[in-house]
């Protein structure tokens, strides 16, 4: 076969290009989990209907919820009404949203002393009631004067001390990436997994949140493969104006649900976001399009 000067200048570019990638560029591929992902649905306990704990946990079972996410202010003070009132139900914990005092990299080494015992006071709680994990966020807008390289290489130094803590009560530390309207250090998931790697403990995780992620990720499904392993909790809000799923027009989740199949998530995705309608309708709605888009993923 006769090959034009052109035809093979073309050829020969493709192929020196192609080699000088690295080898996980030209051939990536990634191992199947050790077990299938599974959509556990989960939401806070602010968010689900009822008067009482018992009404809540009863309309979340009602509507195949597996997980409840409570508040971490005063847990400890609820450790017995939570174990107690989840006897005999098929719901667990998932995780604990925050509730601590302070900022964890604030310039102060005072409000951090006093940050780091109230997380810890958390975490004790968060492992006495089954939980995944305590989630935290390093600090929002104004809360801290440290820029972004300071404020890394500081969380990095006091996340092992909270990762100990938290492993021995049986739990893990969550970073939350939030988006750029509440923080200016740690807006992706991505950076928050590398913490995770440069910490290398047991006890520190990353979760990831769909509605900071609509801000801050060009891909759901890179976000989370990127995350790994170091995912541990997820939560879930209408992309547009954070309310239940399904009240914004065009609200999809499936490109992140893929990743989650593809590293084989376990851990609960849970509902932390406003309601714009009915709350017993809009969150029955909002599982059953979770279950329809995980088919889908």
């Amino acid at each position: 076969m006769k090959t034009s000067r052109r035809h093979f200048l073309a050829l020969s570019t493709a192929t020196t290009f192609a080699a000088s990638l690295p080898r996980a560029a030209r051939a990536f591929t990634l191992e199947d989990p050790p077990q299938p992902a599974r959509l556990r649905l989960s939401c806070q306990e602010g968010v689900a209907p009822g008067k009482s704990l018992a009404e809540k946990l009863d309309f979340l079972e009602q509507h195949g919820f597996e997980g409840l996410e409570p508040w971490g202010g005063g847990l400890g003070k609820r450790v017995e009404e939570f174990r107690k009132a989840l006897q005999g139900r098929k719901i667990k914990i998932s995780a604990i949203c925050a509730g601590f005092d302070g900022v964890l990299i604030s310039e102060s080494e005072d409000i951090r002393k006093k940050t780091i015992n109230s997380i810890k006071d958390v975490l004790t709680a968060a492992g006495a009631v089954g939980s995944v994990g305590m989630i935290i966020a390093p600090a929002f807008h104004g809360q801290t004067k440290l820029g972004h390289q300071e404020s890394r290489e500081l969380l990095v130094k006091l996340l092992p001390e909270l990762g100990e803590h938290a492993h021995k009560a049986g739990t893990k530390i969550l970073l939350e990436p939030l988006n750029r309207k509440e923080c200016h250090f740690l807006r992706q998931v991505a950076d928050a997994a590398a913490i995770c790697r440069d910490v290398n403990h047991p006890g520190v995780g990353v979760m990831g949140d769909f509605w900071h992620m609509t801000w801050e990720e060009t891909s759901d499904f890179a976000a989370f493969v990127a995350a790994g392993k170091y995912l541990q909790h997820v939560h879930l809000a209408s992309r547009k104006t954070r309310n239940l799923p399904g009240e914004d027009e065009g609200d999809s989740y499936v490109d992140g649900l893929r990743g989650l199949k593809l590293i084989g998530y376990q851990n609960f995705i849970s509902l932390e976001c406003g309601c714009k309608g009915n709350r017993e309708k809009a969150i029955a709605a909002a599982a059953q399009l979770m279950r329809e888009q995980w088919a889908k993923a």
